[in-house]
């Protein structure tokens, strides 16, 4: 059959097409699929997982530091005896990375024996600007005596100066999460406290909250004001970060569906009225930290408004999310674990180099009972969050 030179340029031509659009198919297939094996190569990991075992019931919340010859230091509470309540006996272990959190070493190390009449706990590490190490933690007494203590390291964590109490103008039980106490760019020390109950009071579930700080590297503690609360929103377990333009945001663990906010215009003497932050939450607290080099803010927390009534209240997924504007809005909302029978909190970040990061956290089980006893560390990767 004799085909017209015409007709026969025309078919060249389409199927010169459907070849062109069959190879850019191809061509993008391959790409997406190669773009999803890198970004699972940057996928969170589990790295260390401290289960609890006999004589050892509960490994709780901690926090990490870097020291000068490259390892990194995770403090924690480890608790022996049978039970796993909050003030069961615990005392400070630390187990250490020699390779940037990929693995960590196999047996504890003491740091600091239980000196407090039930415990201590409720670690957070800080590199000051003096280049010494600051550790805090609360020495628990008994259930109306918990107060934060601090030492100094001046040889990278090998020995520590004796314990100075950070709150000396009141008594009472005093709450300080772990990972909170911060730096200002000016050298004055802060964390953020709740108060629950009084010598001779009773135990408040809406707890008073202060900021304490100092200006003398920890030698000397001041309180602020009260932060301001005429609602019914129960508040617990605050943090700080500081802004941009010099304010300081507290946020704070809280009832009603979301996590609550404070500001302070005069580095943390005085608070604003809590109000209603953006970020949906059950009564669980969260953790939000400046990524160094940028003015990025990472938030970490339970990302769970309550809709779902497998998971309402419950302290699941973990999730964290970027921020470009100080937390005015919330991007690159991705989920680390999502188990419906987990139970995620007490959140410790650590950046390590450019691109890691390593969140340390209480990481049980709500149908074996383990929820505070279960502590986990994940390495991430920023390339996988801002994906």
């Amino acid at each position: 059959m004799k085909i017209e030179s015409k007709n026969f340029r025309q078919i060249c031509f389409v199927f010169a097409l459907i070849l062109v659009s069959f190879t850019e198919l191809l061509i993008t297939a391959c790409s997406v699929t190669k773009n999803k094996e890198n970004l699972s190569a940057f996928s969170p990991k589990t790295v260390l997982k401290l289960n609890s075992s006999n004589n050892n019931p509960r490994n709780s919340e901690g926090d990490f530091i870097t020291l000068k010859d490259g390892r990194i230091m995770f403090i924690y509470s480890r608790y022996t005896g049978s039970s796993s309540n909050d003030h069961a006996p615990a005392y400070l272990a630390a187990r250490y990375s020699n390779d940037g959190g990929r693995t960590w070493s196999s047996e504890d190390e003491i740091v600091l024996e239980n000196e407090g009449g039930m415990n201590v706990m409720s670690v957070s590490l800080l590199r000051l600007n003096n280049s010494n190490i600051a550790l805090f933690y609360l020495r628990k007494n008994s259930t109306i005596d918990c107060i934060p203590m601090m030492r100094i390291s001046t040889d990278e964590a090998k020995s520590w100066s004796d314990a100075v109490p950070c709150i000396t103008d009141k008594k009472g039980y005093f709450v300080l999460n772990n990972d909170r106490v911060i730096q200002l760019q000016d050298g004055r020390l802060l964390m953020a406290v709740a108060l629950h109950q009084l010598p001779r009071g009773k135990w408040k579930d809406k707890a008073d909250l202060y900021s304490y700080f100092s200006d003398d590297n920890g030698k000397t503690w001041h309180s602020s004001s009260q932060v301001p609360n005429n609602t019914n929103i129960i508040t617990q377990e605050p943090g700080l970060i500081e802004m941009k333009d010099g304010r300081l945001m507290m946020y704070i663990r809280a009832s009603g569906g979301f996590q609550q906010l404070s500001f302070s215009s005069d580095r943390g003497q005085t608070w604003s009225h809590i109000e209603p932050s953006n970020i949906p939450s059950p009564l669980s607290p969260a953790s939000i930290e400046r990524i160094p080099n940028t003015d990025d803010w990472l938030l970490a927390w339970n990302n769970n408004d309550g809709s779902n009534p497998l998971i309402k209240g419950e302290r699941t997924p973990l999730t964290v999310a970027i921020s470009k504007n100080e937390g005015k809005t919330w991007k690159k909302i991705k989920n680390i674990q999502d188990d419906p029978d987990g139970w995620y909190c007490y959140i410790a970040i650590h950046f390590v180099g450019k691109e890691d990061i390593l969140l340390g956290n209480c990481a049980g089980s709500q149908s074996q009972n383990t929820h505070l006893s279960v502590t986990a560390i994940t390495l991430l990767n920023k390339k996988w969050i801002y994906e």
